[in-house]
């Protein structure tokens, strides 16, 4: 690896933190968030009915927590037992469940709230083989209708039991059909709430509609919130990567926002304006809400518990939608509960695989099209000839060298042009060391003689840093590789562990993964038989002399520390990636260099002369 080279590595690491610092929050941002009146009531408050007791150990009402251990609980919680007022004598008397099956989930609803307590996805499981069931807390809907009452009493649905408008315990939809199923509550003769369910048995998507009728006499204020409440499920075994990719998103006047938090607390952010949809997510796996009439804020809260970056940190994220109920008194809205795969994602809405992370903001306009429309239809048709996804990586590293080959190839060649001009330049700088701008205007010269542009070495191996970032988020964060097996590894998005080492190391662990040892040793025999590390430094010597020569030895020993504990996936491409550039590069350097050839001939007296020529 060439100084130009590391020089480009530290000015996009250098551009990646700036812009980090730029897209903070200003501190009098943070105080006006918290300020923000939080959403009342907590889900704690049917528990306490179902107990009979309250909790007088709650937060009170509008007090944000900052170190409450029950994430999986509304943020902002009341007491546990909050008044309802008119609506607490609208509540229904008995608690029912419905179970909706279709052949792709199973969903759980409960008049507690009028919502899904539980949604098992039938096609995925978790790392331990266990069904994938989304919602963390079972105890009532995950969602909630929230506004003030005419009595000035901050309602939640979630705390109210619905009355069911059907009588079948179990709802089954077949593949191409569709069900509803509806609640309703009422508060006098003519002033009811209906919820109206529809779910179809071939995807993931389900609608509901809300019916306002003769409610305006109940609610205070025409604005309404509808949200998420509980805690996603963590799906893999490395509980602490899942925690730390759960975020909460909304997508608005065509930008995605994201709230994401780094530190143990609690923050909330608020959009205002038409909000296309907002969700909450973990690594593979999430929950979207788009309203479709009326919607004009949205509201984003997370919480975390414990060190983040730890096994035992909890990480908990709500999402809302604000809407006026004055228009139609009707509010639609559409779901979307499942896997983060592209093909399911992009029939709810073309944004939402934005949520998954495939690169950095810089350069999300190449990544985008680049994962969209050549890396996923590659491993969706791949994997219909060739089943096994670690063989479809070799194949696609493959092809991402063949591809690249031209850079490649112009990079090694302008870089080996520049050694040979080594020399020539070092005596134009001797011999003008006194005059500079007569040296720089020689070396010029000196180039453009030989044709050599000196910034041919460089700019080609830039120009591949979009697609190898890209395809390094790629494989770390799609569902596509998630546990498939390949060889050793039973999980191709998890760390393929082989060795287990009696203590810990930092940064590293006490566990050390298959395919990062063959990437480390491939990286180290690259660097034996080309003098650089990762097709970047063309086989020339190091130009930073001993110290830089050092270094590209040490960097395999580095990257053993970074990559250790990603997902094997993403090691397999690199082995592959590493042992294709060390081929090629011997290659390259064969092809530009042309071996002396020795030519006899008779000088005076008849004697042989021996000479080399080029």
């Amino acid at each position: 690896m060439d100084r130009n080279t590391i020089t480009g590595l530290l000015l996009i690491f250098a551009i990646t933190i700036a812009w980090a610092f730029y897209s903070m929050p200003s501190e009098e941002e943070l105080q006006q968030q918290r300020a923000q009146q939080a959403i009342q009531d907590s889900i704690a408050a049917a528990e306490a009915r179902e107990r009979g007791v309250g909790d007088p150990t709650e937060p009170s009402a509008g007090q944000q927590s900052q170190d409450t251990q029950t994430p999986s609980r509304t943020l902002g919680q009341q007491d546990q037992d909050p008044a309802l007022g008119a609506f607490e004598n609208a509540s229904y008397g008995d608690t029912t469940r419905t179970l909706v099956r279709t052949p792709i989930y199973e969903a759980e609803f409960t008049n507690l709230g009028a919502g899904p307590s539980k949604f098992t996805l039938r096609d995925y499981e978790r790392w331990d083989q266990q069904p994938m069931q989304m919602i963390r807390d079972t105890t009532r809907s995950a969602y909630s209708l929230g506004f003030l009452s005419a009595e000035n009493y901050n309602i939640e649905s979630n705390n109210i039991l619905f009355e069911p408008l059907y009588s079948s315990s179990l709802i089954e939809i077949a593949e191409g059909e569709s069900e509803q199923l509806r609640y309703q509550l009422q508060l006098d003769d003519d002033s009811r709430i209906i919820y109206t369910y529809t779910f179809y048995g071939d995807r993931y998507e389900y609608e509901l509609d809300i019916e306002f009728q003769n409610m305006l006499d109940y609610i205070s204020d025409s604005n309404v919130d509808f949200g998420w409440v509980p805690s996603l499920n963590i799906s893999e075994r490395d509980t602490a990567q899942d925690q730390l990719n759960s975020a909460a998103h909304v997508y608005t006047g065509g930008e995605l926002e994201k709230l994401q938090l780094t530190d143990a607390g609690s923050q909330e952010q608020i959009y205002s304006g038409t909000i296309d949809w907002v969700s909450t997510k973990t690594r593979f796996f999430a929950q979207f809400i788009k309203p479709l009439t009326n919607s004009n804020a949205a509201l984003l809260r997370g919480e975390v518990t414990g060190t983040v970056g730890e096994s035992g940190a909890l990480h908990h994220y709500q999402s809302f939608v604000t809407s006026n109920i004055v228009a139609d008194n009707v509010l639609e809205y559409e779901f979307y509960v499942g896997p983060l795969r592209y093909q399911y994602t992009k029939n709810f809405d073309e944004h939402a695989y934005d949520v998954v992370e495939i690169g950095y903001a810089l350069i999300r306009w190449f990544a985008d099209p680049l994962v969209r429309y050549l890396i996923i239809p590659f491993f969706t048709f791949g994997s219909m000839l060739i089943p096994n996804y670690g063989i479809l990586i070799i194949l696609f590293g493959i092809i991402i060298k063949v591809v690249l080959f031209p850079l490649t190839q112009k990079s090694f060649k302008s870089m080996a042009a520049m050694k040979d001009l080594q020399p020539q330049m070092q005596e134009l700088k001797e011999k003008y060391k006194d005059d500079p701008q007569k040296q720089q205007k020689e070396t010029i010269a000196l180039y453009k003689k030989a044709g050599v542009n000196p910034l041919g070495g460089c700019l080609p191996m830039l120009l591949q840093f979009p697609i190898l970032i890209t395809l390094f988020f790629f494989f770390q964060n799609s569902m596509i590789i998630r546990q498939e097996p390949f060889l050793w590894a039973s999980d191709l998005a998890a760390p393929d562990y082989i060795l287990s080492l009696p203590f810990s190391i930092p940064f590293l662990g006490d566990q050390v993964a298959g395919f990062v040892l063959l990437m480390t040793a491939a990286m180290f025999v690259q660097t034996k038989l080309t003098g650089s590390v990762g097709g970047m430094g063309g086989g020339a010597s190091p130009s930073g002399g001993p110290n830089m020569k050092a270094f590209t030895y040490v960097l395999p020993f580095i990257l053993l520390f970074v990559f250790n504990n990603f997902a094997a996936g993403l090691s397999l491409y690199y082995l592959v990636y590493n042992v294709l550039s060390a081929a090629q590069q011997v290659l390259i350097k064969k092809q530009t260099e042309t071996p002396a050839v020795e030519t006899k001939g008779k000088g005076k007296g008849g004697k042989k002369k021996k000479g080399k020529k080029k």
